[in-house]
C-alpha cells in the first residue's frame, strides 16, 4: 500500500496537463487534483467507481476488443458494443455472396444465431507499479544493454504474473519514455460472438471521403456478445458455453445532451508521441509521411479499381484497403497540420528552455546536440527504409515471397537437419494457402510495377540492390519507361512458383536453394530484403537506440525541470487502460465557418447519393427518415436523429470503439475518429480545434431496432431515458 501511495503523489507531480482537455489519464493514478478537475466539470462518480480493484467499478466494462480496439460491455449479459471497424473483419469473414453480411447488415434475432468469430477480448483485472523491480536491474546501464537488459527484465515479470490455464496475461508497459513501469494484469475471454452489424453502407458512409471529417454521417457501430464456460470462467468457445455475466455493464442513456454536458472517454489509445522532438517533426513533414503517402496511394488505387468491379473481389481486399486506407489520409493529415500550426517551431523553443536549464549538468547538457548527429546520420536513409515497409513489401505477393529466406536458410546453411528443412517447408505450405486466399493478382501485379520503378527514380541509386535494376529489370526495357515495369511485373506473376502448385509441389518434393533463388518473385524479394538487412538495418538499429536513450534522458530531465516550475505531465498512450474527460462542444475551424455539436439525419439525406460507392444507403433507411420514423431515438432540441457528435475529449487509435459517458457513467456514444484540423494529435494536441468524432447511441439504437428490426437487443439494454 505505501508503494501505491508513493506513485499516486509522484504521479501528481509528473502528470501534470498544459490545457482544459488534453491529457489520457491513467485511471488508477488520477491524484486528487485531476480528480476535483473532472468534477469541477460535472462528473457525478467517485473515485472508486471510475476505478477499484477490491469493488466493481466502470473500468470492469470497457474490454481491449480484438487487437487493436476498445469496446464496452453493455447488458448484463455480456453484450459488447464497438466500432463497426473494428469488427470489419470478422463481418466480412462471416460473409458469403450468399449472405453478404457486408453488404446486407446482419442482426441475430435469438443467441442460437450469434455467430462465432476468431475474436476475443480483454478485461483489466489490476495494475502494479513495478517501476523499481525493472530499474533494479539497469543501474549504470545505458544504450542498447540497457535496452535488452530492460526488454529481459519485462519479459520475466510478464511471465511471472501471467497465467495461462487461467487465460491471464501479464504486461508491463513503459511510461515516460523508460522512467516508469507498471504492470497490467488482464483476462482474456475467446469466445466472442457477432450479433448485429449495420450494412456497410450506413457503418462506413462517406468511405474515404468523409474519413477524418467534420460533420460525419457514420454509424460506426457493431455489436459482439462474449461467453463463458458454465462455471464463469473464460473458455474457448464452446456451444455448452453461456453468455457472460459481467462485474459491470454500461447503462445507455436515450436523454440526448447539449453543448457543453460533461463527457468522459474509456479506452484503450495506442500511441502518441507528445514528446517528440523538433528532429523527429522534421524527418516526419519531410520524409516519412510523404513519402507513406505515396506508396499507400499507389496500393489503394489498384485495390480500389478492382474491388468496383467485383463483389466477391471487395470481401477479399475489404480489410486490407481499410486498414491502408485509415492511415493514408491521416499521415497526409497531420504533416499539414504539423506545418500549419508550426509544431516544429514549437518544439524548438521547448527544447530551447530545457537546454538553458541543462547548462552545467553532466547528465543532460549534451543531449540535443548528440541527438541532433543522431537524426544527421539516419536521415538520408529514412526514405530507403519507408519505401522497403510501406512500397515493396507493401506487395502481397512479395512480401510473402520475402517469408521464403527461412527456407532458403535451411537449405544453404551447414548443419540444418531434414526435420528443420521439412519443418520450413511445412510453414510455407500453410502461410501460401493463406496467402492465395487473400491475394489479387490483378492488383498487386500493377502496385509491383508501380513501386519497383517508383523506388529507382526516388531512392538515392547509391542505396539500390546492386546489379538488380541491370540484370533483372533492364532486360525488359529502358529503366525510364513504365512499360518496362508493367512487363517485368507480368513475368514475374506468370512464372513464379508461388501461384503454380505444380511447380511448387516439385519444389516441396525435392527442395533446391538455386530453384528458390531462381523464381522471379522470390529473386525479386530477396534482392530488396537483404540489400536492406547488410547495409542499413544495422544504421536503423542504431538510431533507434540512441533516439531511446536520449528520450528517456530528456524526459527524466523535464521531469526534474518541471517539478521546480510546477508544470504538469502526463504519459504518452501505450495501448493501456486511459480515461480523458471534455466536453460536447461545437467549434470555429476557421474564419466564418462555424460546426455544430452534432449533425443529423437531415445531413444524411443531404449526402445520399444513390448507387455511389460511398454515399449510397439502404432504401428502407431512406423511407424511414423520409417519414421521419425516429420513435423514441429523436433528438427533443434538434427535433431530428443525431447521428453522429462532437467532443474535446482526447483520444487517438486504438480509441475506436471507446465509450462516450456521461457525468453519471452511461453510455452516450462510441468514439471514432478526429477531426482533420487536429491531425497533428499524436504530437501536439490543439487546445482549440481538438474534437474526437462520435457515433450517437441513439443513432445505434435505431438502426438495430427500426432500421435492422432486432428488438430483441434493445431489450436487453438498460435504458436511461
Amino acid at each position: 500500500m505505501k508503494r501505491l501511495l508513493f506513485t499516486i503523489v509522484l504521479s501528481i507531480t509528473f502528470i501534470l496537463r498544459s490545457s482544459a482537455d488534453e491529457g489520457m489519464w491513467l485511471p488508477l493514478l488520477l491524484g486528487q487534483q485531476v480528480y476535483n478537475d473532472m468534477v469541477k466539470r460535472g462528473l457525478k462518480l467517485s473515485k472508486e467507481q471510475l476505478y477499484s480493484i477490491n469493488k466493481p467499478s466502470l473500468k470492469d466494462a470497457i474490454v481491449i476488443f480484438g487487437g487493436g480496439c476498445t469496446g464496452e460491455i453493455v447488458s448484463s449479459e455480456g453484450l459488447i458494443f464497438t466500432n463497426h471497424h473494428c469488427g470489419y473483419d470478422a463481418i466480412t469473414s462471416a460473409s458469403t455472396l450468399e449472405h453478404n453480411y457486408l453488404r446486407d447488415g446482419f442482426y441475430a434475432k435469438g443467441k442460437a444465431d450469434e455467430i462465432p468469430s476468431s475474436l476475443s477480448v480483454q478485461f483489466l483485472l489490476r495494475i502494479e507499479d513495478v517501476t523499481q523491480m525493472v530499474m533494479d536491474s539497469l543501474t549504470g546501464l545505458t544504450g542498447i544493454e540497457r535496452i535488452q537488459r530492460q526488454t529481459r527484465a519485462i519479459n520475466n515479470l510478464n511471465a511471472k504474473f501471467s497465467d495461462a490455464s487461467q487465460f491471464i496475461e501479464a504486461r508491463v508497459s513503459s511510461l515516460f519514455k523508460g522512467n516508469q513501469f507498471l504492470l497490467f494484469v488482464y483476462q482474456r475471454y475467446k469466445d466472442v460472438r457477432l450479433v448485429g452489424a449495420p450494412p456497410e453502407s450506413v457503418g462506413k458512409f462517406g468511405g474515404d471521403t468523409d474519413n477524418w471529417e467534420w460533420p460525419r454521417h457514420t454509424g460506426d457501430f457493431s455489436v459482439f456478445r462474449v461467453y463463458m464456460s458454465k462455471d464463469g470462467k473464460p473458455a474457448e468457445y464452446s456451444e455448452e458455453n453461456i453468455p457472460l455475466k459481467p462485474k459491470w455493464f454500461l447503462p445507455v442513456s436515450i436523454r440526448g445532451f447539449k453543448d457543453g454536458d460533461y463527457t468522459m472517454i474509456y479506452g484503450y489509445p495506442g500511441s502518441t508521441n507528445r514528446y517528440e522532438t523538433s528532429f523527429g517533426v522534421k524527418l516526419k513533414t519531410d520524409i516519412d509521411n510523404p513519402t507513406l503517402v505515396k506508396l499507400r496511394e499507389v496500393r489503394l488505387k489498384y485495390m480500389f479499381e478492382e474491388m468496383k468491379k467485383d463483389p466477391e473481389i471487395k470481401l477479399q481486399l475489404a480489410t486490407d484497403y481499410a486498414s491502408i486506407a485509415n492511415y493514408w489520409k491521416f499521415y497526409d493529415g497531420e504533416s499539414k497540420q504539423l506545418l500549419k500550426y508550426d509544431v516544429f517551431g514549437q518544439k524548438k523553443k521547448a527544447e530551447e528552455v530545457f537546454i538553458n536549464w541543462a547548462k552545467g549538468k553532466p547528465a543532460y547538457s549534451t543531449i540535443f546536440e548528440d541527438w541532433r548527429k543522431a537524426y544527421d546520420e539516419w536521415r538520408p536513409y529514412a526514405k530507403h527504409r519507408m519505401y522497403i515497409n510501406e512500397g515493396i513489401f507493401g506487395s502481397p505477393l512479395i512480401a510473402f515471397a520475402a517469408s521464403l529466406q527461412q527456407i532458403e536458410t535451411a537449405l544453404v546453411q551447414q548443419g540444418k537437419t531434414a526435420a528443420e528443412i521439412k519443418k520450413a517447408l511445412d510453414e510455407a505450405g500453410k502461410a501460401r494457402t493463406t496467402f492465395l486466399k487473400n491475394e489479387n493478382k490483378a492488383s498487386d501485379e500493377k502496385i509491383v510495377a508501380d513501386i519497383t520503378m517508383m523506388f529507382y527514380q526516388d531512392v538515392d541509386k547509391q542505396q539500390h540492390p546492386i546489379d538488380f535494376y541491370r540484370t533483372q529489370v533492364q532486360p525488359w526495357g529502358k529503366l525510364d519507361d513504365e512499360q518496362t515495369y508493367k512487363k517485368y511485373a507480368r513475368h514475374i506473376f506468370e512464372t513464379t512458383m508461388i501461384f503454380d502448385d505444380a511447380k511448387w509441389n516439385a519444389f516441396v518434393k525435392n527442395p533446391d536453394g538455386n530453384v528458390l533463388q531462381d523464381d522471379p518473385a522470390y529473386a525479386h524479394a530477396s534482392a530488396f530484403l537483404i540489400n536492406y538487412q547488410s547495409k542499413y538495418s544495422a544504421k536503423f538499429q542504431q538510431f533507434s537506440t540512441k533516439n531511446i536513450e536520449y528520450g528517456r534522458l530528456y524526459l527524466k530531465g523535464i521531469m526534474e525541470m518541471d517539478t521546480v516550475k510546477a508544470k504538469m505531465m502526463y504519459p504518452d498512450a501505450t495501448f493501456t487502460m486511459r480515461v480523458s474527460f471534455g466536453n460536447v462542444k461545437s467549434y470555429r475551424p476557421r474564419d466564418a465557418v462555424f460546426y455544430d455539436y452534432v449533425c443529423t439525419m437531415k445531413g444524411v439525406l443531404q449526402k445520399y447519393i444513390p448507387g455511389d460507392y460511398e454515399f449510397d444507403l439502404p432504401a428502407k433507411e431512406i423511407e424511414l427518415a423520409k417519414k421521419k420514423d425516429f420513435g423514441q431515438y429523436a433528438d427533443k432540441l434538434k427535433k431530428d436523429l443525431v447521428v453522429c457528435f462532437i467532443t474535446t475529449n482526447d483520444i487517438t487509435g486504438g480509441n475506436s470503439g471507446s465509450p462516450v459517458i456521461d457525468a453519471n457513467g452511461n453510455l452516450l456514444g462510441l468514439a471514432f475518429d478526429g477531426n482533420y484540423e487536429a491531425l497533428s494529435h499524436k504530437i501536439a494536441f490543439d487546445k482549440d480545434l481538438n474534437r474526437t468524432i462520435c457515433v450517437d447511441v441513439r443513432y445505434i439504437l435505431w438502426c438495430i431496432d427500426k432500421l435492422g428490426g432486432a428488438p430483441n437487443i434493445i431489450k436487453e439494454l438498460k435504458l436511461v431515458k
